[in-house]
């Protein structure tokens, strides 16, 4: 009986050492946690003093308050993400840019240099919440580009949260000393970040935009950092930008102060301004500024995809790759919405928090709006970012890209539907919710047999209507146009993300860890091919070359590049649903 009870109280407090863990408390408090669990032991066999507390159950409760207080006064603190993880890492020559001088660090094998928080626009706080971006300011000496600036403002989880989402979504947690802190998140984000290859010139250039469906994100994270592609002579640069009802909000009171008459796309504005930066600064990294490619994925892929029909970015970039997401279908998905629906939302908005003007709501701090980012993340046709719906813009021939690269993955829905529980009945109800009179003709061709086949087509189907079909869209718009256009399929199982939604990012960036026994050759392999297909797309719009398997350009609509265990060409699987899609919206 007594060894049971040592072996709970142990369990118990690798549970309680646990929480410490994920929720990244400070060192402090494992020390103190420790030094409380040997006083909990030590009384709990020996009572010295005779007293209700001190019984089994009355001890117990108080260790746990005791730990709570601990967990509470040992909290992670913000800390400025460091570029690299390496202490006192070398630092690179100085670069001045146009609003003054700055000094990035090398990474461990001293071949990439990194330049991070930079900013290419002033602070978007005060008076200049909800206004276009100004020019940034300039500072006095030599700035340290070795730290990330905070992301944009956006809902935070509880640290503990994050990692358990890490954990279940991509089963690639590990415990580290280095990370007892929290990531700072701030309304003043509009910086960007750049990789370079040490001592080139003349480099091509990938800016690349984040996804998050533009609530959340930073342009830091691992997966899509530029080191991988900065190894292979692509210089690549990272954006912050405004997020949710600090990006997307509209107003007609905005409208009326902005000198363009425009509100509502504020994040676009920031990536538009971000492209300006890297028009006028870039020649000074080694850049090219007349070989700029624009990337994105997911939500950072459906701005790309409004930028090229923008007026405003023409000229600031010449390719795209957008990845697992476009807004060039007639009806955008997600992410879209019109300008009346934008002013309506608006609205709705100043009445939850009982204000009347757009002063009120810039008085309000951003702590306190910041839950609104779910319900203002779209980008709308305000007339001045974007004229018309790009569908439109593209059926009149006007865009602003000559050569695209896009493509999606095999299990977009996953992460959407991981808490989703699809059986015959249900299948049936969600198809006739979406599809209306055309369910008949859905279920004719998708008619699952059993539950499980019920809850695969829902997510094939899901998928399909929110991320394939936008892109098979966009294929036919291009070869329209006569642009040249490359499509992908990726559908590459492994230990982490597979080919779940942003699976793909890891490969084609070229950032596998070199430790991770998530991934096998089969893998590195596929990520050294894919990185290689997006760096020599960088370099002159082909992703073409001599060690490659031929990636044919997409002039057929129903063929495709498939990235899998093999590197083929594939055939669309949906295309009696992307039929319907067309008749449902109206497609010419």
């Amino acid at each position: 009986m007594k060894i049971m009870v040592i072996i709970l109280k142990t369990v118990l407090f690798l549970l309680l050492l646990a929480v410490l863990e994920l929720n990244h408390n400070t060192l402090w408090g494992w020390a103190a946690a420790f030094l409380l669990f040997a006083g909990y032991l030590f009384l709990s066999e020996k009572v010295l003093v005779p007293h209700k507390w001190f019984t089994g159950m009355g001890m117990l409760l108080g260790f746990l308050i005791l730990f709570a207080g601990i967990l509470f006064l040992s909290w992670p603190p913000v800390r400025a993400v460091p570029a690299v993880p390496e202490k006192d890492p070398q630092r690179t020559e100085i670069i001045t840019v146009k609003n003054g001088q700055l000094r990035g660090v090398c990474n461990a094998e001293g071949d990439v240099e990194i330049y991070t928080g930079i900013p290419y626009a002033k602070p978007p706080v005060g008076e200049l919440r909800w206004k276009e971006p100004q020019d940034a300011e300039d500072w006095e000496g030599i700035l340290e580009a070795d730290h990330f600036a905070p992301m944009s403002m956006q809902p935070v989880n509880l640290p503990i949260y994050s990692s358990l989402a890490r954990i279940i979504g991509y089963h690639d947690y590990s415990i580290s000393l280095q990370d007892n802190y929290r990531e700072p998140v701030s309304e003043d984000s509009l910086y960007l970040n750049i990789w370079r290859p040490a001592g080139k010139k003349d480099l091509p250039v990938l800016v690349y935009i984040h996804g998050g469906s533009l609530q959340t994100g930073q342009p830091w994270y691992a997966d899509y950092s530029g080191e991988g592609l900065a190894k292979q002579d692509i210089l690549v640069v990272n954006i912050g930008y405004r997020l949710g009802v600090f990006g997307f909000y509209a107003d007609e009171e905005l409208a009326k102060e902005s000198p363009n008459a425009t509100t509502g796309n504020y994040g676009l504005l920031d990536m538009i301004k971000a492209l300006q930066w890297v028009q006028e600064n870039i020649e000074a990294f080694g850049g090219d500024p007349d070989n700029v490619t624009l990337a994105g994925e997911s939500a950072g892929a459906a701005s790309v995809s409004a930028l090229c029909t923008s007026p405003l970015a023409k000229g600031l970039f010449r390719r795209v790759i957008l990845e697992s997401s476009t807004v060039a279908s007639k009806e955008p998905p997600h992410s879209y919405r019109s300008f009346e629906e934008a002013l309506a939302s608006g609205e709705k908005l100043k009445e939850r928090y009982g204000v009347s003007s757009v002063e009120e709501l810039r008085s309000l701090p951003a702590e306190k709006l910041v839950g609104e980012a779910s319900s203002q993340h779209h980008i709308t046709v305000d007339g001045y970012v974007l004229k018309e719906d790009p569908y439109l813009s593209y059926r009149k021939g006007e865009h602003n890209e000559e050569a695209i690269l896009h493509g999606y993955n095999a299990k977009e829905s996953a992460p959407f539907l991981l808490f989703t529980k699809t059986d015959l009945k249900s299948y049936e109800e969600r198809v006739r919710a979406f599809f209306g009179d055309y369910t008949e003709e859905v279920l004719k061709i998708y008619a699952p047999a059993d539950d499980e086949e019920a809850t695969e087509m829902w997510a094939d189907i899901y998928g399909a209507v929110f991320f394939n079909y936008p892109h098979y869209c966009l294929n036919r718009l291009a070869n329209q146009n006569g642009i040249p256009v490359y499509e992908y399929f990726f559908n590459k199982d492994n230990g982490r993300l597979g080919s779940w939604h942003s699976g793909e990012e890891v490969y084609c960036y070229g950032n596998i860890p070199e430790g991770s026994k998530l991934y096998d050759e089969e893998d590195r392999e596929l990520a050294r091919i894919m990185s290689a297909y997006f760096a020599s797309y960088a370099e002159d719009g082909d992703p073409n070359r001599s060690d490659l398997p031929l990636w044919e350009k997409n002039e057929n609509d129903l063929s495709l590049m498939e990235f899998s265990s093999q590197v083929r060409r594939s055939e669309e699987k949906m295309k009696p649903l992307y039929d319907i899609l067309d008749r449902m919206q109206g497609w010419e």
